[in-house]
């Protein structure tokens, strides 16, 4: 199910994800947005109101026949743990099935340092959360997993992440999952920020998210769904070799990659070059914050060469919108910059309508988009009775009100 969150259509997940997302809000929405018989969307509904999922109560408007009764996700029908990993650091927090995140917090880890101690404090930390969650009388249902670095679609396995030597090939799904003892699901991190971000903005179809950090990455979603690709490299601008970058050797192997001009870790050595001493990307933000020239000529500059790669994607792939997320992403004057570049570089029918914004669910974009994704691959699927029954006629005009069962 790598790269298909929302599951087939009429599937447990995706009604679940129709409900929660406000497009459906009772049975009678859910057979003219699925296209299926009333009779099997009533034994669909019924099944994840028995699992706990779904609830079911109250009256809505009518349009025409009885007034139908609203559908909900059921407030305690189960959580997902979520982690968005970085190179230095974790978030972690708790994702329930209607998309809320909450108890979320950073921690300080090294995941550079191996898998084998990053597996070890990630278990600790993920038992703790869900030992809470159930003494609290909640159903851990998945754990969700952002990683960043390539993943092999539906292995979870991550292959060949750059600056973490030992991480190559290891199957980071299958040994968290028989730790846990929970389902998990493991997949790239910048992806998992484009899912949280659609999540909120389901109107874009077509979606380019750039996580802006440490090092550089972006998610795609097209046509509603993220995109891996075929080996789970998919929108990995960090390695496109730009000319501003010479001949500087980047941590791939390559040289003058994006990456050693325009991610944190580049500006902080380019910085330290000039004399000045910056810990890490919230000493570079203040600097930049604090108008010092220096800090914001390198944070401008970096937004240029991250613009000038994004004007071939945007060319290439014509999206709705850019959408910058990552803790580079607060510096203005860097998305001033890649506004810019993409305007001028851009043809002008690939940003007639493009929208260039930060990130709405801002810190929380990999959180929620991991814990969403691991609550829909591992939703209860529904019954081989239900998934027996004849849809309705393609050509089948839409019921009204009365004609779902309430």
């Amino acid at each position: 199910m790598a790269g298909t969150p929302l599951g087939e259509p009429g599937s447990a997940q995706h009604i679940v994800h129709l409900v929660s997302s406000g497009a459906a809000t009772s049975r009678a929405d859910l057979v003219r947005e699925l296209g299926l018989a009333p009779s099997t969307v009533s034994l669909r509904v019924q099944e994840l109101v028995d699992a706990g999922l779904l609830t079911e109560s109250g009256e809505g408007a009518s349009r025409g026949g009885r007034r139908p009764r609203l559908l909900r996700v059921a407030a305690d029908g189960g959580v997902a743990l979520a982690a968005d990993l970085g190179s230095h650091h974790a978030r972690l927090g708790v994702v329930d099935i209607g998309g809320t995140v909450t108890d979320a917090v950073d921690l300080p880890h090294d995941i550079t340092a191996g898998p084998e101690s990053a597996v070890d404090w990630l278990c600790g930390q993920v038992e703790e959360m869900a030992d809470r969650r159930r003494a609290e009388g909640r159903t851990v249902r998945a754990f969700g997993v952002a990683f960043p670095g390539p993943v092999q679609p539906g292995t979870g396995r991550v292959l060949s992440p750059s600056r973490m030597p030992g991480w190559h090939r290891y199957p980071l799904r299958d040994v968290l999952a028989e730790r846990l003892g929970i389902p998990v699901t493991v997949d790239n991190d910048a992806t998992m920020m484009a899912v949280g971000e659609h999540r909120v903005r389901p109107e874009l179809e077509h979606l380019v998210v750039v996580k802006a950090g440490r090092g550089i990455g972006s998610g795609v979603i097209s046509a509603g769904r993220p995109h891996d690709g075929a080996n789970g490299s998919a929108g990995d601008i960090s390695h496109v070799r730009v000319d501003a970058a010479g001949d500087r050797p980047c941590s791939c192997g390559n040289i003058g990659c994006l990456e050693t001009v325009a991610s944190g870790a580049a500006l902080i050595r380019e910085l330290a070059l000039q004399g000045v001493d910056v810990a890490d990307t919230t000493d570079l933000l203040r600097l930049v914050a604090d108008g010092d020239p220096q800090a914001t000529t390198l944070v401008r500059t970096a937004g240029r060469h991250i613009g000038t790669v994004l004007s071939v994607v945007v060319n290439f792939f014509n999206p709705q919108a850019v959408v910058l997320g990552g803790v580079l992403a607060t510096a203005e004057p860097l998305v001033a910059a890649v506004r810019g570049v993409l305007y001028e570089r851009c043809l002008p029918v690939a940003t007639a309508d493009l929208e260039i914004t930060t990130t709405v669910t801002g810190p929380d974009a990999g959180l929620l988009g991991a814990g969403l994704t691991a609550l829909r691959h591992h939703l209860p699927t529904t019954t081989a009775a239900s998934a027996q029954a004849a849809p309705a006629p393609a050509a089948a005009p839409a019921p009204q009100e009365e004609s779902a069962p309430a």
